[in-house]
């Protein structure tokens, strides 16, 4: 039978479920909530990719409102899944494309390698199921594989790829495919770009040419910027949202390749740093693996909660 997505996402999770239950287990038998507890939970929270800032934040909460009592490791797993909810609620926000833009220009930006190319080809997969006519441009003109990826996403999505030769102008393909799709009717337009982040000048240079350029089609493009990062990098994605901020007007954040991480608890620190929309999270490689982001959901995940209230 196939598992519901709270199961893969909690199966996505285990590792860093893993990392804070092992950690609460050994703190809380049976004890009470005392500053040595909660100076042991603070640490716990810290090396749980959480920050200093979120660790401090519930731990106030804590101190405020169960100080002194006699707890469990599974009260402390409850209370600290609300304490999480409550921080990723206001950013958990489903990308939904504007209607009034034909095409919602989505530039999808991200340093290499954090799957922004798979990222874009699981998104066209799930707004063409929806009867929405999709076009994707290979925007990562000097990696060949990315342009091959990206039409391998074509043929299993049928949705058309523009490409250019190796190298070519990323602005002129831009150009090109935003024109092509005003003319073929087309609903939505995702733009792959390179992520070379050595040379921070020469990405800032491509990426506000690509703007510059959609804007002479389309004053109001790119309608979204979607910034594509990979949970394995742990608190490295901070630096990395911080540095793309920099770069071009980030409107929401997917995060991928849960599955393979320990580091859940970054998201959390995401959400309390920028407060950033998270639309989306990637729990392994299916299409069906990259889903909308629930802050409840994501919380009881990663804390270790059982999934019986949750969405399936």
């Amino acid at each position: 039978m196939a598992l519901g997505f709270f199961s893969r996402l909690k199966q996505g999770l285990s590792r860093s479920t893993q990392k804070l239950t092992t950690g609460l287990s050994g703190m809380f038998t049976r004890r009470k909530l005392d500053e040595a507890a909660l100076e042991e939970l603070e640490e716990l929270l810290i090396t749980a990719d959480m920050g200093p800032s979120v660790a401090q934040r519930i731990i106030e909460s804590f101190r405020a409102h169960r100080f002194g009592m006699e707890v469990t490791d599974e009260d402390i797993r409850l209370a600290l899944s609300d304490e999480i909810s409550k921080i990723l609620d206001p950013i958990a926000q489903p990308f939904t494309p504007d209607t009034t833009h034909k095409p919602h220009v989505v530039l999808v930006v991200g340093v290499n390698g954090v799957g922004k190319t798979t990222t874009i080809g699981k998104l066209a997969r799930f707004f063409a199921d929806q009867g929405n006519k999709v076009l994707l441009v290979a925007g990562d003109t000097f990696r060949a594989a990315a342009v091959e990826q990206l039409q391998i996403w074509g043929q299993r999505t049928g949705c058309p790829v523009i490409v250019g030769p190796s190298g070519a102008d990323a602005a002129g393909l831009a150009f090109e495919a935003l024109k092509k799709a005003q003319a073929e009717g087309v609903d939505l337009l995702f733009m792959d770009t390179a992520g070379r982040l050595h040379n921070k000048s020469a990405l800032m240079e491509e990426l506000s040419k690509i703007i510059r350029v959609m804007q002479k089609c389309d004053e109001t493009a790119p309608h979204s910027v979607l910034l594509v990062l990979d949970a394995t990098t742990g608190q490295n994605a901070l630096e990395q949202v911080r540095v793309f901020l920099e770069l071009v007007k980030v409107t929401g954040l997917v995060v991928t390749k849960l599955d393979g991480s320990a580091r859940g608890g970054i998201v959390v620190a995401l959400a309390d740093s920028f407060g950033l929309p998270v639309h989306a999270v990637g729990v392994g490689e299916q299409v069906e693996d990259l889903r909308p982001f629930t802050a409840k959901d994501y919380a009881r995940g990663l804390v270790g909660c059982s999934g019986d209230t949750l969405h399936e």
